[in-house]
């Protein structure tokens, strides 16, 4: 009995190193972007993903959008996600109604961080709105965590969710410098 319960220990450490291992040998950092072509002029997708306060009526990912009261030059709103994680964010570029950047205001020894930067652009018959994320993840079992579910999963989801809110079926394209893929 002893010699299994060794055996399985062993295991789980063996895996815990390699997830590890595989961490530090990723890029703390990310660059991934994903798109969606709505029947909704630019004006339109602006005015719903310009009003961050909102966010929680139609992404069914964040249960609350709270804005951060006493910031001085830039807003800030506290976002906390279904499982009760909150993050703040504050919107550091606006181009109306082309261009939203969000980015997450982290402390020392944050696990993640980074950016959303929001591109809106006319078509013949509506827009085509590309999400981009610039971020980092700190530790590397988190970031073997985050290659493997992909960093495209919140993207996806937030293009999505934001295709219902106008009811339509959307399709996210990842992208990549250049083109999708």
């Amino acid at each position: 009995m002893m010699k299994w319960i060794l055996i399985v220990g062993g295991g789980f450490v063996g895996l815990g190193l390699l997830v590890t291992l595989v961490g530090l040998a990723l890029p703390r950092e990310h660059h991934v972007s994903s798109q969606v072509t709505l029947r909704q002029p630019p004006e339109s997708v602006w005015a719903v993903v310009r009003d961050v306060g909102k966010t929680a009526t139609w992404w069914p990912d964040v249960k609350d959008v709270r804005r951060q009261s006493g910031t001085e030059s830039r807003e800030v709103w506290v976002e906390t996600a279904g499982n009760g994680f909150a993050m703040s964010l504050q919107v550091t570029r606006e181009v109306p109604p082309s261009e939203l950047e969000t980015t997450i205001l982290t402390e020392a020894g944050a696990p993640f961080g980074g950016s959303w930067t929001q591109r809106i652009e006319p078509t013949e018959k509506g827009s085509i709105i590309t999400v981009t994320e610039d971020g980092w993840v700190a530790n590397p079992v988190f970031r073997t965590m985050s290659r493997a579910m992909g960093y495209h999963r919140t993207l996806d989801s937030y293009l999505k969710a934001l295709g219902a809110k106008f009811g339509e079926e959307t399709h996210p394209r990842h992208v990549v410098r250049g083109g999708p893929f």
